[in-house]
């Protein structure tokens, strides 16, 4: 292994992992509404997703998935209309306490099946994983180790960031004990997915 590299693919990846994505906004959306545990269930979904996004990069199967184009651009507008749908539905929520929501959130397996789909409805990152991994290995070197050491680091880097975007969307969560505030959380909720709709929606094919 390359340390160098190595080093600069971790500094890369937790520089483009913190800025916020569709995943990123449904994980600090569902922990403002439903709590940590919501957030960190959604995380999982998200992860699940990732990490058969990050093997098929490392079997270097990334370009054999572009025969699927069309299939993901229909994958792609199908998440835009989920994620403006449950941020449609997050916005017009009656104010409940913070106690109240928690116990109205979704069941597990909902939760987690619903992160993996909105993770995979993004048909750039497997082209952007493809081109992204490739310069930081080391021609020297094994390609096949090299790939699979920085797949494990990109996701437990993503792991790590997303987890805390649940912990403060659920510290949040706890601050909105008013009617109004409540009414606030929703609104900021439902805008947050609305906003990742429309960024995934403005996403080109080429």
């Amino acid at each position: 292994m390359n340390w160098t590299l190595f080093s600069a693919f971790v500094a890369a990846t937790a520089v483009l992992i913190i800025i916020p994505g569709p995943n990123v906004m449904l994980v600090i959306s569902r922990s403002m509404r439903f709590g940590v545990k919501a957030g960190l269930i959604t995380v999982a979904g998200t992860a699940f997703a990732l990490a058969q996004q990050l093997a098929i990069t490392a079997l270097g199967l990334a370009s054999a998935m572009a025969i699927l184009s069309d299939g993901f651009e229909v994958l792609r507008w199908l998440g835009v209309a989920y994620l403006v749908y449950m941020g449609v539905q997050a916005f017009r929520e009656k104010p409940v306490t913070p106690e109240a929501a928690a116990a109205t959130a979704p069941r597990t397996r909902h939760m987690f099946l619903q992160a993996a789909f909105v993770a995979w409805t993004n048909p750039k990152l497997l082209a952007f994983y493809a081109a992204f991994f490739p310069q930081f290995l080391d021609p020297s070197l094994p390609a096949g180790p090299q790939l699979w050491a920085m797949c494990g680091a990109f996701l437990a880097i993503a792991v790590a960031f997303d987890s805390g975007y649940a912990v403060i969307g659920g510290r949040l969560l706890g601050a909105f004990k008013s009617e109004r505030a409540q009414r606030i959380r929703n609104r900021v909720s439902g805008g947050i997915l609305i906003a990742a709709g429309a960024g995934l929606a403005m996403v080109r094919r080429n």
